[in-house]
């Protein structure tokens, strides 16, 4: 009797397990009617396999303890004392939409400039990224009050090790250096030599989010909760933020889909404050280092008087802000344009929102161009990202794909009047999982210089047509489905 009593136990105790997980699933807050579905499905069809999923990857929180801590800085953390700027039309609704997710308005009098050279696109790839960290380590040598840095990924190869070296320069000579970098992104970085140098040398170091995968967390949260920011704050006067990690192009842990392909810009003016602010909004919080809540509004040896003419507002989207903001910053730039609109991002696994947005541009009459690699070193994402061809270039989408490594830029333009770049992609991490950053610009010339860039990129892409997407063999378009439906819950 008691041999046919386990069992029993054993499945009703399944069986009520799977109820409450798909019951989760159904009811947890800030979740889509796609990713409700789609959880529901892999529950009921896979019991065993989506129940583990689910535990795994269903939930977005970061703990309570963190996220009192989160709550209790954004309290004591001053905001930037600054004048809002004056924006009219389509940069009007967007500015707005922006201030209503991190807080922050758009500032005028800031100098921002696309390094590198437009013209070597085609030709040398790889000469842009070099070149930007060649600025950035020119002037963190310059720096006499703080280097403050956050990367996703920083890798130990002749980039990596440069930047290293110049922050540690500057910490040996009493600049405050402050390293964050994400636990899994640089998991390699913060286990190896260079980190032990660097803390040797004085500098400040944090390997974030280094808890989230422990088991204790399983049920409450995604073990792949990640910190996906790129920025640099020196001395509160500069500021650098784009798609580039601290790597060479080449980027030796995935070499064979190299290289990679990047922007990154420098910013002088107000809007380095607001970004300040982005960065000690997570040190803090990690940290609770004392004495930082003021940073924001500190005096620098440089004035910020009016370096430039650029508007431009800082934006930040996680799993602690509010839900959906960069996927409705990238809609609304969508909708806001009325000329044209220019897309490239390397990941491209959008919600329905957005791809709605994004295939309706082309009916209003907007040129609207989106590029993506040709070779994607995420086989589930280049899946999904293909899911989507048919409904793009059917709806009049000019599509194309960049065939000289991963195209990891992440740019945005209207009308060349308005510019959206940063960490964000257009996939279910970006704009569901991952803290981003991101930098908004109202400014023609600066646009211009991004809008340059991409033509660049665009005058080595192949296009995509009808043709060869319907040409496509039915295992192929099954795939692709199949994956581009449970993109969702990936």
């Amino acid at each position: 009797m008691h041999s046919n009593l386990l069992p029993q136990l054993w499945t009703g105790s399944v069986f009520i397990l799977h109820l409450l997980v798909a019951a989760r699933a159904l009811t947890r807050a800030n979740r889509s009617p796609a990713s409700r579905a789609a959880w529901v499905a892999v529950i009921m069809l896979v019991p065993l396999v989506g129940i583990a999923a689910y535990l795994l990857l269903g939930e977005t929180s970061i703990g309570r303890s963190r996220a009192r801590r989160l709550r209790r800085v954004q309290t004591t953390l001053q905001r930037p004392v600054q004048t809002p700027a004056q924006v009219s039309g389509a940069a009007a609704s967007l500015v707005a939409l922006a201030h209503s997710i991190t807080g922050f308005d758009a500032v005028a009098g800031n100098r921002v400039v696309l390094l590198g050279d437009a013209t070597a696109v085609p030709a040398q790839p790889m000469v842009n990224s070099k070149a930007a960290i060649h600025h950035l380590i020119d002037d963190i040598a310059q720096a006499h009050q703080q280097v403050h840095i956050a990367f996703y990924i920083w890798l130990a190869d002749d980039t990596g090790q440069r930047l290293a070296q110049a922050v540690a320069a500057a910490a040996r000579r009493g600049v405050r250096c402050r390293v964050m970098v994400d636990a899994l992104g640089s998991r390699a970085f913060h286990d190896g030599a260079l980190w032990r140098e660097l803390a040797q040398a004085g500098v400040q170091l944090l390997a974030t989010l280094d808890d989230v995968s422990r088991l204790r967390h399983m049920a409450l949260s995604r073990v792949d909760l990640r910190d996906h920011r790129k920025l640099v704050v020196i001395d509160n006067r500069i500021a650098y933020c784009g798609s580039q990690n601290c790597a060479d192009p080449e980027f030796r842990i995935k070499a064979r889909y190299a290289p990679w392909i990047d922007v990154l810009l420098r910013c002088e003016g107000p809007v380095v404050r607001q970004m300040q602010t982005l960065f000690l909004s997570g040190w803090i919080p990690e940290t609770n280092e004392a004495g930082l809540d003021d940073l924001p509004n500190a005096p620098v040896a440089a004035a910020d008087a009016a370096p430039g003419n650029c508007v431009a507002q800082a934006v930040e989207t996680g799993p602690t802000a509010r839900h959906n903001g960069m996927s409705d910053l990238f809609v609304a730039s969508m909708y806001a344009a009325r000329h044209e609109l220019l897309i490239t991002t390397p990941y491209f696994v959008p919600d329905e929102a957005l791809l709605r947005a994004l295939c309706a541009a082309p009916r209003r009459g907007v040129a609207t161009t989106l590029i993506v690699p040709a070779r994607n070193d995420s086989w589930l994402v280049a899946q999904a990202c293909r899911s989507c061809y048919a409904d793009l270039l059917s709806n009049g989408v000019a599509l194309y794909e960049y065939p000289l490594g991963v195209l990891h830029a992440k740019t945005l333009t209207l009308d060349g009047e308005i510019s959206l770049v940063g960490s964000a992609n257009m996939d279910r991490r970006s704009l569901e999982l991952n803290y981003e950053n991101n930098l908004l610009i109202s400014d023609c010339e600066v646009t211009g210089s991004i809008r340059a860039r991409q033509l660049g990129y665009l005058s080595v892409s192949k296009p995509v047509d009808v043709a060869t997407v319907r040409a496509w063999p039915f295992h192929t378009r099954l795939v692709h489905n199949v994956v581009g439906m449970m993109a969702p819950v990936l």
